[in-house]
């Protein structure tokens, strides 16, 4: 049923999924179900103290409508041919990505919830051949919805890899010789029982997810930050910014501190494109 309904409504022009993200989605989420606007606004205020609370609501309100543009967008792109997304996401300095990529054997792509994520898996597109893309996710309680993303996901062209099997998979890659490139969602918030990285991040003592510094040392792939922005509705750039040419020579933390430190000027940039629906301050250390 979710299949077929996605099917039906990715055929529809992103127009009128927009209208229907304007006067039917965004309604119902912010207004009637009130989806975690508690949660939103707690965020809001520990990220922005200065800010008055209308400029707050301001940037809340802006938020919702960019959450259900990404939901129409993810829809949209279950049928976008290859020519249209190489237009609505533009990836920058590919051509240093590539040839770092090349020379070390693979590299790692730490990214954010940040506009539409999902769309930044046609990187694919931009990669040179003989460069595989692996994209690592979470299996979702839900089955239908697991599915679906996943069959969404592999429209882009790379490679869905679950995030206990990557290690594993990328030994397997690394042994028959292949170059890949690993694309990871790393603003996730970390339990503090499992937390060994801890970093001033909007002002407070956070944790975050090592994994893409785990993975850059254990190979020496080089380690990008891929900031997004959004520069028209339905059109996004990424900028990949290097955090580690030479992870092995890092101390421990440097890459996830700096991954965090981008992150955080990506948001102040553009704070709407985050998704702040998370409970993102949850596990805070006090000092």
């Amino acid at each position: 049923m979710i299949f077929s309904l996605v099917s039906i409504l990715s055929r529809l022009p992103l127009r009128v999924l927009y209208w229907v993200a304007d006067w039917l989605l965004y309604p119902l989420i912010y207004y009637i179900a009130r989806y975690r606007r508690k949660v939103v606004d707690r965020n809001l205020l520990i990220a922005f103290p200065q800010h008055t609370p209308a400029e707050r609501k301001r940037i809340a309100r802006d938020f919702y409508h960019q959450f259900c543009n990404t939901i129409v967008e993810i829809i949209y792109g279950y049928r976008c041919s290859e020519e249209e997304m190489r237009e609505r996401v533009v990836f920058e300095n590919t051509e240093e990505v590539n040839q770092l990529v090349e020379k070390a054997g693979g590299g790692i792509f730490m990214l954010a919830h940040m506009g539409n994520w999902e769309w930044m898996a046609s990187i694919q597109q931009w990669l040179n051949n003989g460069i595989t893309e692996v994209n690592v996710y979470r299996t979702l309680k839900n089955k239908r919805m697991d599915r679906l993303m996943l069959a969404i996901r592999a429209k882009r062209g790379g490679v869905c890899v679950e995030k206990q099997r990557i290690l594993r998979e990328m030994l397997r890659y690394r042994a028959e010789k292949r170059t890949i490139t690993v694309g990871l969602l790393s603003d996730q918030k970390t339990r503090p029982e499992v937390t060994k990285t801890w970093v001033t991040f909007m002002g407070q003592t956070v944790g975050f997810l090592e994994g893409g510094e785990v993975l850059g040392k254990k190979f020496n792939y080089p380690v990008f930050y891929a900031h997004i922005t959004r520069t028209g509705r339905g059109y996004y750039q990424c900028t990949f910014r290097v955090l580690s040419a030479n992870p092995t020579q890092t101390q421990e933390g440097e890459i996830t501190a700096a991954y965090a430190r981008s992150l955080e000027a990506n948001i102040y940039e553009q704070p709407v494109l985050w998704l702040w629906t998370h409970n993102r301050f949850k596990y805070c250390k006090k000092d």
